[in-house]
């Protein structure tokens, strides 16, 4: 049996966690006859601690995996695909109102081809937006604090205490990769979207 390797920009547990749930769901689809090993490495994002924007989201995430693209070279590493989380927040503005949402992303590359997913958002409260966005707090710390518990981000993480539990920071992590990877699973309604263009 085969064994593919998949890099992920983290040691944290929940983000380790995440990776592997949704590997055993896609798994069967992307390598029937594969065995899979989820191997964690901290790499630097290359943002802030908390990203405020989609699009610093987007680009931790993504500079996550290109880090680890570029050890596997150094190293001469045999991993086949590269992870990118990264957890923050979305601003929006809704009729001069600030609302904040936290979001889980992804980026997943085989060291060419790279691909994004997200989660779902759930939104936080104003007085938790204006610690963080406003005060300069980190969003670890603020959950902790408003909780009032500590290591959140390493156990059920904000999500867990925004939504009572009912989803953990690893769940909603779960389904940004399950969405980043949707193009290397699901490869011939990719190839059959791009062929109709």
């Amino acid at each position: 049996m085969a064994k593919i390797q998949v890099a992920v920009g983290s040691t944290r547990r929940p983000k380790l966690a995440a990776v592997s749930e949704a590997i055993k769901d896609f798994g069967p689809v992307l390598a029937p006859d594969a065995e899979f090993e989820t191997i964690g490495i901290e790499v630097d994002s290359g943002v802030g601690h908390t990203p405020s924007t989609r699009e610093e989201l987007m680009r931790g995430a993504r500079q996550r995996a290109e880090a680890l693209v570029h050890l596997a070279r150094a190293r001469n590493e045999p991993w086949r695909y590269f992870v990118g989380l990264e957890g923050g927040l979305d601003v929006v503005r809704e009729n001069r109102v600030r609302r904040v949402f936290l979001e889980s992303w992804a980026y997943v590359s085989d060291g060419r081809d790279g691909y994004y997913g997200r989660s779902g958002g759930v939104e936080i409260p104003s007085a938790l937006a204006q610690e963080v966005l406003d005060n300069g707090v980190e969003l670890s710390v603020a959950i902790d604090r408003f909780a009032g518990a500590v290591g959140i981000r390493d156990a059920q993480g904000a999500w867990g205490v925004l939504s009572s539990g009912l989803i953990s920071r690893t769940e909603a992590f779960r389904v940004a990769v399950v969405a980043a990877f949707a193009p290397f699973y699901n490869v011939r309604m990719y190839r059959a979207a791009s062929v109709a263009r």
